[in-house]
């Protein structure tokens, strides 16, 4: 049973997770210190687990401080072990593990980098997405190509729309301002924006279904020119976006 779900604003704009879940304590991505200790110190947690998302160093740069003062376990996915702070339970993406009683779903989500994973808990209905599919959006493809992010976004879209997506970044302002541009006469993105805008909100978490009925990358098929696939959409989607200044 998932007990109780943190967010943490971190650095400039990212975001950390600390779940309750089977009896234990796991932050999700470690990008400063500070904060994240100060929250376990607050609510008096030990830290058991840190699960990584990805390599890059604003989601993993605060691993070693945060280890030194908590000796929490690494998890993160095999396959990029030599681009991640050393692993204590290496997980091999597209299996399942038990945290407790509760299942951990690791989900294999390339394209913003190739080792990129994704974890669900199922049972919780959350899944944490990082830099794949994010609020209104979804990340650049520094390593991968738009086929395996299509697919990966395609992987996340098939969960329980009642599923909270807990993404990496508050970008909701940059998204937001891409998705009316590209989707002007959806009601339900001009009232997300509008509230995201007025503070009405945080950008992440969200529901699936809230994503799916806001978020351009996701609605690509909807989106596509004459002679589009759903492929073919995303890949031009993303590319504007690589471009938009709007």
């Amino acid at each position: 049973m998932t007990d109780a779900l943190v967010t943490i604003r971190c650095l400039q704009d990212n975001y950390a997770y600390l779940i309750r879940a089977g009896g234990q304590t796991a932050l999700v991505d470690a990008p400063e210190a500070a904060p994240i200790l100060a929250e376990l110190k607050r609510r008096g947690w030990r830290l058991d687990m840190i699960w990584l998302t990805h390599h890059h160093d604003d989601h993993i740069q605060a691993v070693p401080e945060i280890v030194a003062a908590t000796g929490a376990a690494v998890w993160g996915n095999a396959a990029d072990a030599a681009r991640l702070p050393p692993l204590d339970r290496p997980l091999t993406a597209g299996t399942s593990v038990r945290i407790g009683g509760e299942r951990l779903d690791v989900i294999d989500v390339p394209g913003h980098t190739v080792g990129h994973v994704a974890y669900h808990l199922p049972d919780a209905g959350m899944v944490f997405t990082a830099d794949s599919l994010m609020a209104m959006g979804c990340g650049r493809l520094f390593e991968g190509t738009a086929a395996q992010m299509w697919d990966s976004l395609s992987r996340l879209a098939a969960l329980p729309d009642e599923t909270l997506v807990c993404s990496g970044h508050d970008y909701a302002a940059g998204n937001g301002a891409f998705a009316l541009a590209v989707d002007p006469g959806n009601a339900a993105l001009r009232a997300r924006v509008a509230d995201t805008r007025a503070g009405r909100r945080p950008a992440s978490p969200a529901s699936l279904a809230e994503e799916k009925a806001t978020n351009p990358f996701l609605r690509a098929p909807l989106l596509a020119r004459p002679g589009e696939d759903g492929l073919a959409a995303f890949a031009r989607l993303r590319r504007e976006k690589d471009g938009f200044r709007g």
